[in-house]
């Protein structure tokens, strides 16, 4: 992963929301599901394979396949890595948002 520091910035964020929430609620349950909700939202923003899916959407079920001869990549990732696609944007929108107020109503109770 070439963005290591971000991915370490996120887990000492993530470590210190969950402490946050542990104490403001006294409670070790709302704390633990907070932050394993923490991880698999760092693993899905910081974790997928963006050159496979930078590709259109049509291309996504066959493999991205690299030349023997070639020597460049067949994708470079300068900065083209956050990328806004409006099909990508609503389905991240619909899973986090739905994750985001499951978490909320289960650490407000």
């Amino acid at each position: 992963m070439a963005d290591d520091a971000l991915l370490r910035s996120s887990l000492i964020w993530l470590a210190g929301l969950a402490v946050w929430v542990g104490l403001y609620t006294l409670c070790f349950k709302k704390m633990i599901v907070t932050y394993v909700m923490g991880l698999f939202a760092i693993a899905g923003l910081l974790s997928p394979d963006w050159d496979f899916f930078d590709r259109p959407l049509s291309q996504w079920l066959s493999p991205v396949s690299v030349d023997p001869g070639d020597s460049k990549p067949p994708f470079t990732s300068t900065s083209k890595r956050f990328r806004i696609y409006p099909l990508r944007l609503a389905i991240y929108a619909a899973v986090y948002g739905f994750a985001l107020y499951k978490w909320w109503v289960f650490v407000s109770n």
